[in-house]
């Protein structure tokens, strides 16, 4: 606004996040900045959030996938077009109720005291506990979620979702129920899919144990030896195989063996299976209780022999003296009486691979189980074809190799749970004739005799199974039933959604099995892009656990950092293919940023005093080298976003603020704000307004509360920065050229800066420069054109600009400086005490040559660079370099300045 004049603006003197993230984050929610803006006939940029569950507050992980997508999620609002973000929780069915479990169990009751009813109810109480402090948890980060699409993986619709899914798998032969061996959690009660199976190499036993043949019962008579690390398990054994091609045991293969410490006759059957190089090449077969026995027990028709309950006991199918113990009692009895009786040939220590619960880490048993199973296959060949038809784009690519390979040995999906909180399954069983009903309305009687006596399952189905469904059923499907207006709108409008961002700990979990959903029951996929991000770890590498104690809080970090040092530090940090190892100090970096931000803003704002803003300023060369420096940096960062690169935008935004604009051009205004007219003091203003203010739009998405907050502060703006349009390369503010030149000029000042601090000339000590350039051009012009601005930036006093000419020697008294296309000769001798700078560089210099000696010790022994890791030899490599190239810069230092140089305080050559 021509003539428009300014005041002083007072931002608080020290940056306080706490002062304005809650005020900021209510304003946002108040003037409906969440929900879709923008041109409605641009194609909307769509996510739903993976659905934290309801056990409890957010880790580290869910603070980097919410700063992540809040990142993407206002970059794309600022390019002016629909944006939608999905919150949600997920019920989270094991986890929750094991909560609920442990609860009552401090109390001394059990789920079964309160009955199925009161229990549920008890379960909603602990969702909407934690529910709200979630909710908290991610305004408290910053999210700008639309809140009023919110959903939750049990709520009415999602609800009304699943069960027409599960019908519709049923009438389309995708659905079953059968009679298999499932993973069995003995602690949750539950049995769970394999990829809820988390394996973990233990130290371990393989026992040799001695299976007479039928005629004898003497171990030292005919049999063979077993290898196995499970020996408990044999009670339940239907025989032992063997490979075969084996000739150690082609005597017996058709024999019959005496089980151990039963009264039951064995068979020994021949199975390629067999490993002849494990073991003794010959394997006990449990079918009931190993899924590799149980194939081979399908293959030889072997009885399958249950011998463990649910609640990890042995049942009645064992002899007596076992019936009830656990089974790690049993183990130790088992062992015991085979020693006893002579069938325990020896024990040798292994490692070995066991599965454990993924929620209490309870070890896994294989269980023969009555379950519900979905058909994977067909629908896994779908997802396979709409990925190699391009539909969908890992980042990084690497992950499409594990999405291939699973899918390709995906293995049915066991969907029941033993559980009361979840969704009931939709199967009720007929007393009178037998059939089972599977139906979207719950029925009065039986349709096939009509009987009213109906039963339904008893068990709820994997958390998952809703999950799966979280991108199309959060926006309205089906919409027959979800007749909801803007729900049905939603659909159309929203859906496929554009990008998915997780972690790659549940590509298996989830993110495969949303994509077949989607196939399935919509026709498209989900999402087309998925952004794959690695796991927050410790300094160590470690993953954070509560066993370790290495754990950080996301709110406790925002309380002491503020909101945007979490998102910008987690950002800087999330480099593509790669874990992130922090601990508290590294959020530091981001606090650090943020408080240069504000006190570089600070400084414009408060300086506005009596000056006035100018229609269409003409640039001078130091403005149009900001601005092509922040085009180039749009350009940068925009390509960034969209190649899901958080690390490269962050870095981008870091250098291009904190360098470019603060260290640069902020110092340069100075000239004209303290040397020029009205006028020029007038025009260097509104340019400088102008660069903080979309230098505020390009910061942004990576920090949204500080520069919101300085943004309604700058004279002359209107609306929300939120919403306001993000920085976009204009080729018409590339100016290469002048970039070149103030690269020169930069590169003479960082030389100059370097050698008064090695030779510790205090900053209020003016220095005299003499520069010869090597050629003439416009770089050399821009630099005598600049002679104030230099002595501004590097302290000098006097500055002497000379074109090029024959050789000539180097003035007495200076260090001469060599850069890109110009010799600088710096007048230390009028500037130090030469005697005190000579005793110093003399010291260093000994003291390098030490350290190099030492360096040199260490990188010509053979044992160091044998056995040393790689990375320490490389840093040692590294100091080695470092030292060699100071120990020359001192020697010419040296040379430079103590031949025929006249003591401190003497004449020597002036400055032309």
């Amino acid at each position: 606004m021509k003539g428009l004049t300014l005041h002083k603006i007072e931002l608080e003197k020290s940056f306080n996040p706490r002062s304005f993230e809650d005020r900021i984050y209510t304003q946002w929610q108040a003037q409906g900045a969440f929900t879709p803006q923008g041109e409605s006939e641009k194609p909307p940029y769509v996510m739903v959030i993976p659905p934290p569950n309801v056990t409890g507050m957010l880790h580290l992980g869910h603070g980097l996938n919410i700063s992540l997508q809040d990142i993407l999620i206002r970059f794309h609002r600022m390019r002016g077009v629909p944006v939608l973000w999905v919150p949600g929780t997920d019920h989270a069915g094991i986890a929750t109720q094991n909560v609920v479990e442990k609860r009552l169990k401090a109390q001394g009751q059990s789920r079964h005291d309160l009955g199925r009813d009161v229990f549920i109810q008890k379960t909603w109480e602990l969702k909407a506990e934690y529910h709200q402090i979630i909710s908290r948890q991610i305004a408290r980060m910053g999210a700008s979620v639309d809140w009023s699409r919110e959903r939750f993986t049990l709520d009415t619709g999602l609800s009304q979702a699943v069960r027409e899914v599960f019908v519709s798998l049923y009438e389309r032969k995708l659905l079953y129920k059968g009679n298999y061996l499932v993973n069995w959690c003995t602690s949750c009660g539950t049995a769970l899919s394999d990829d809820e199976v988390e394996h973990e190499d233990l130290p371990g036993k393989l026992y040799h144990i001695f299976y007479p043949e039928e005629k004898t019962r003497d171990p030292a008579q005919g049999g063979l030896v077993i290898a196995t690390t499970r020996p408990e398990t044999m009670l339940g054994d239907s025989a032992v195989a063997v490979h075969p091609e084996d000739p150690r045991y082609h005597g017996l293969i058709g024999k019959r063996l005496r089980l151990p410490l039963t009264d039951r006759l064995i068979p020994v059957v021949a199975d390629t299976y067999v490993d002849r190089s494990f073991g003794t090449g010959a394997l006990k077969i449990t079918p009931a209780h190993d899924p590799n026995d149980w194939e081979v027990g399908k293959r030889h028709k072997l009885p399958v022999i249950s011998i463990i309950t649910p609640d990890g006991k042995f049942n009645d199918q064992v002899p007596e003296p076992y019936r009830g113990l656990t089974l790690k009692a049993a183990r130790e009895r088992v062992l015991s009486d085979l020693k006893a009786a002579g069938f325990l040939v020896k024990e040798i220590d292994i490692t070995h691979g066991v599965g454990h619960c993924y929620r209490c880490h309870t070890v896994i048993e294989p269980f023969l189980s009555e379950q519900w199973f979905v058909r994977m296959q067909p629908l896994a060949e779908k997802a396979l074809a709409a990925w190699r038809r391009g539909e969908l784009v890992f980042y990084p690519r690497k992950w499409e190799n594990t999405y291939q390979h699973w899918l390709e040995n995906i293995r049915d999906w066991c969907v029941s749970r033993q559980l009361w909180w979840g969704h009931r399954i939709p199967a009720w069983y007929c007393p009178s004739c037998g059939n089972t009903i599977v139906a979207r309305q719950d029925p009065d009687a039986c349709p096939h005799c009509g009987e009213a006596r109906l039963t339904q399952d008893p068990d709820v189905l994997d958390t998952w199974f809703s999950s799966w469904l979280w991108p199309f059923s959060t926006l309205g499907w089906p919409e027959v039933v979800q007749a909801e207006a803007r729900q049905a709108n939603d659909l159309h409008r929203f859906y496929p959604t554009s990008a998915l961002v997780t972690a790659y700990d549940i590509i298996f979990f989830w993110v495969s099995r949303m994509i077949m959903a989607g196939l399935e029951f919509t026709g498209k996929v989900p999402f087309r892009d998925i952004f794959i991000h690695g796991l927050v770890r410790d300094k160590q590498g470690r993953k954070m656990s509560k066993t370790l104690g290495n754990g950080l809080d996301p709110l406790e970090l925002v309380d002491q950092f503020g909101a945007d040092a979490l998102k910008f530090t987690l950002a800087f940090l999330c480099a593509q293919g790669q874990d992130l190892l922090v601990d508290k100090e590294s959020f530091k970096l981001g606090s650090k940023f943020a408080n240069k931000i504000w006190n570089a803003s600070r400084y414009i704002l408060m300086n506005l005093e009596h000056r006035s803003l100018v229609e269409h300023p003409q640039l001078n060369p130091v403005d149009r080298w900001i601005y092509s420096r922040l085009n180039r940096a749009a350009k940068t960062m925009t390509e960034a976003f969209l190649s899901y690169r958080f690390n490269d935008a962050a870095t981008t935004a870091y250098d291009y603020f904190w360098s470019d604009f603060c260290d640069w051009y902020v110092e340069a205004t100075k000239v004209s704000l303290r040397t020029g007219d009205d006028a020029e003091k007038d025009r260097a203003t509104t340019v400088l307004l102008s660069v903080l203010t979309e230098s505020l739009r390009l910061l942004h998405p990576l920090l949204p509360f500080i520069t919101e907050a300085i943004y309604e502060q700058v004279p002359h703006t209107q609306g929300l920065l939120m919403t306001s349009p993000y920085p976009v390369y204009e080729e018409k503010r590339n100016d290469p050229d002048t970039e070149q030149n103030v690269a020169l000029l930069q590169e003479l000042v960082r030389m100059v800066r370097t050698l008064r601090s090695e030779c510790t000339i205090p900053p209020e000590k003016k220095i005299s420069v003499l520069v010869r350039l090597r050629s003439s051009g416009a770089s050399g012009l821009f630099l005598k054109e600049h002679k104030e601005l230099m002595q501004l930036l590097a302290g000098i006093g006097k500055i002497r600009i000379e074109g090029p000419g024959p050789a000539r020697t180097r003035p007495s008294g200076s260090i001469g400086l060599v850069g890109s296309g110009f010799e600088a000769f710096v007048y230390i001798a009028e500037a130090v005490d030469m005697e005190i700078l000579k005793r110093k560089f003399t010291k260093n210099l000994a003291k390098d040559q030490t350290f190099i000696a030492g360096l040199q010790g260490k990188l010509g022994n053979e044992h160091f660079l044998k056995n040393a890791p790689p990375d320490m030899v490389k840093g040692e490599q590294v100091k080695l370099t470092d030292a060699l190239e100071r120990t020359e810069k001192l020697a010419s230092y040296m040379r430079d300045l103590f031949k025929d140089i006249p003591p401190s305080g003497q004449d020597q050559e002036p400055l032309p």
